[in-house]
């Protein structure tokens, strides 16, 4: 006789299990992210410690971790409403690109003053962003084109787009040659608090999340985006139009995405420039998969990923680490929470086999 294992669908498993599942993903990351710190020379509890007291040890630590957790928390719940149809929207950070242009483009160019100016820029960022990710919402829709390859490639041409708007006709002649847009006038700048970069993009981040929750789980709309997302066949038998479902489902997360760009343009940079993301985008995807798309759970995720953020430019000041570190261990999350999923959804099964068979 011989051991050996067999995969089995694993019952569903209580809210405790999956949510000490996620956390022993974490820690795990967080140890073998350990290792690649020895690697470079730098104590792992140290280089943790300082990323905590940085991040939280101070008024303006923290209030420079909200400003990273801002577009976090935008663009986690953009990619969560395409996840709750389990549609996958890969595309916001191309998203956040073209609502930072549709507000660049009312800021410089509309002539309107306060109070008209801040809405007028919030609603181009929204369509901005809406339709850029409509365009795979249709392919999707319509010819069953995957959403995934459509949505990333057009990341590339939504910040491309961006590099020629700044490096061409958006360029300020009076920036000695920079990347970069001329300066927004203060109408078109969000309100700042306590001396410092926080501003009320983080408000309007809350706000959001208050939206989409109330949106996905007390609207009749929201409760058929997750039945379809559960079983399509059985949704089209019920008679809900799944095509037009996917078609808004993509364009609501891409509008979402584009409030991001608006809120980083409005609130921190003042102006379109080169690099406006640092990849917002890519982190959202984590972040949504860690919430497990809930809303609550991406401002918490956001709020942690904001903690690492600002932890991680530390250790770059304090042991002249990469600013790859930090994404790297983004990565890390993301894969043995991938991981933990299988064990979440199956379990190995030790069987006997005979030898002789």
């Amino acid at each position: 006789m011989s051991l050996a294992f067999r995969v089995e669908k694993r019952d569903q498993g209580s809210a405790l299990f999956r949510s000490l599942t996620i956390i022993a993903s974490v820690l795990v990351a967080l140890f073998v992210a350990g290792f690649l710190l020895l690697a470079a020379g730098v104590n792992p509890a140290a280089a943790y410690l300082e990323i905590l007291r940085e991040a939280l040890g101070s008024t303006y630590g923290i209030s420079e971790t909200l400003v990273k957790a801002t577009p976090l928390i935008i663009t986690g719940l953009a990619v969560s409403v395409a996840f709750r149809m389990q549609i996958w929207n890969i595309g916001a950070e191309g998203q956040i690109y073209m609502g930072a242009c549709g507000a660049t483009g009312v800021a410089l160019f509309s002539g309107l003053e306060a109070p008209l100016m801040l809405p007028a820029m919030f609603a181009a960022a929204f369509l901005a962003g809406g339709l850029w990710a409509s365009v795979a919402g249709l392919l999707r829709a319509r010819w069953q084109v995957n959403e995934v390859i459509v949505t990333l490639l057009m990341n590339y041409i939504a910040i491309l787009l961006a590099d020629y708007l700044i490096y061409g006709p958006w360029k300020n002649p009076d920036g000695y040659n920079f990347p970069l847009t001329a300066q927004f006038v203060d109408a078109a700048r969000l309100s700042e608090y306590f001396n410092t970069r926080l501003h009320s993009g983080f408000f309007l981040a809350l706000f959001c999340a208050l939206a989409v929750y109330l949106l996905m789980e007390r609207t009749i709309w929201g409760y058929q985006i997750k039945a379809i997302g559960s079983n399509p066949a059985a949704a089209r038998y019920a008679g809900m139009k799944t095509g037009l479902a996917i078609f808004l489902v993509l364009a609501l997360s891409g509008a979402i995405a584009g409030i991001a760009g608006f809120s980083e343009v409005a609130g921190l940079q003042h102006r379109l420039q080169h690099g406006l993301s640092p990849g917002y985008g890519y982190t959202a995807i984590i972040i949504a998969w860690l919430a497990r798309r809930s809303a609550l759970g991406v401002i918490i995720v956001s709020l942690l990923m904001g903690v690492l953020l600002v932890g991680g430019d530390s250790l770059q000041l304090s042991w002249q680490l990469p600013v790859a570190f930090a994404y790297a261990f983004q990565g890390l999350i993301l894969f043995f929470l991938l991981a933990g999923d299988f064990f979440i959804n199956f379990r190995l099964r030790r069987v006997k086999e005979d030898a002789d068979a």
